[in-house]
């Protein structure tokens, strides 16, 4: 049995009390920075407008997704809830996500499909005074991104030309 001198046991035990709450400290604050990464919210089309005038001013006057709530709001009468609840995940902007829609009343600015469809969430975005590799699509964006909502399966004519190459900016 090994033996060590009470002074070597007692300086163990005070580094263990002074570490501890130290490493429980990086590890809450390392946590912090993956769940604020993870839990990225919505922030809305306007945000990107200050810092992305022209592609925000052509993504308004071009595209059909900046008013995709107006075909929504006309069809809503004649749909099932759960029907609305399917056009709200492609034609609004964070449907039941952190920020994102959640109706016509309580968040208008997300009532279309803005420009966090396509680049995801905007807040580390914005929050970081706009660091590229904070959002989705920050060099050549692919078809495969579009597929989420413009798939045969959601779409019977599926004769899209995705914004990408239509125009969106």
């Amino acid at each position: 049995m090994l033996r060590y001198p009470s002074s070597v046991i007692v300086g163990v035990f005070v580094a263990c009390l002074f570490a501890a709450p130290l490493l429980a400290a990086s590890k809450s604050a390392g946590s912090k920075a993956e769940s604020s990464k993870a839990v990225a919210s919505f922030v809305g089309s306007s945000s990107c407008e200050g810092c992305h005038e022209k592609e925000f001013i052509t993504f308004k006057k071009h595209s059909k997704k900046a008013h995709s709530d107006r075909s929504v709001k006309i069809m809503a009468k004649q749909l099932t809830p759960e029907e609305l609840k399917e056009c709200y995940a492609c034609h609004t902007t964070g449907y039941g996500k952190p920020g994102g829609f959640v109706s016509f009343e309580k968040t208008p600015d997300m009532g279309h499909a803005g420009c966090e469809v396509c680049h995801g969430p905007g807040s580390a975005h914005v929050e970081s005074g706009g660091k590229k590799n904070l959002i989705l699509g920050k060099g050549r964006m692919s078809v495969k991104e579009c597929e989420t909502c413009h798939n045969p399966e959601r779409v019977s004519n599926f004769r899209f030309k995705p914004m990408l190459y239509g125009g969106a900016h």
